[in-house]
């Protein structure tokens, strides 16, 4: 097990920078992304109205986001599974659910003004890496099926 450690040292030190650069974009949300909805959600927003937005500037954050958390989830999948096929059907699941999120979170931000805990939901999934925590599980199960 201590070979088999000392063997991958390399890939671990990877993933846990990858982790790292996780949490410094947590820690620093509040000064890197437009984003009302921070506050919003950390009140009791079950029975107030959305706040204000600029759609542009939470449009943007929310793909710089995305994006920042994308390319941070596709570079530990590469690692942990140095898998070509792996790799591009991550960057499609990425493309695929940030056009339904996106689609999801606007209409839901236009249409519908009581609907705070799926806006809360749908605004999770755009803004935290959830969808490494489901792939990667997933592929590691779909490898060592393939292996038998």
């Amino acid at each position: 097990m201590l070979s088999n450690l000392l063997e991958h040292k390399f890939k671990i030190l990877l993933a846990v920078c990858v982790v790292m650069c996780f949490g410094i974009i947590r820690a620093f949300e509040n000064n890197l992304f437009y984003d009302p909805f921070l506050e919003y959600f950390e009140t009791d927003f079950k029975n107030l109205p959305y706040p204000e937005v600029n759609i542009l500037k939470l449009f943007f954050g929310l793909i710089l986001r995305y994006f920042l958390n994308t390319i941070l989830s596709l570079a530990l999948i590469y690692v942990l599974f140095r898998n070509a096929d792996i790799f591009k059907f991550s960057i499609f699941l990425y493309a695929f659910f940030l056009v339904i999120l996106f689609i999801a979170f606007f209409v839901i931000l236009d249409y519908f003004p009581n609907a705070n805990w799926l806006l809360f939901y749908v605004r999770r999934f755009i803004i935290q890496p959830i969808f490494v925590l489901l792939f990667i599980p997933a592929f590691y199960y779909q490898q060592q099926n393939l292996k038998k």
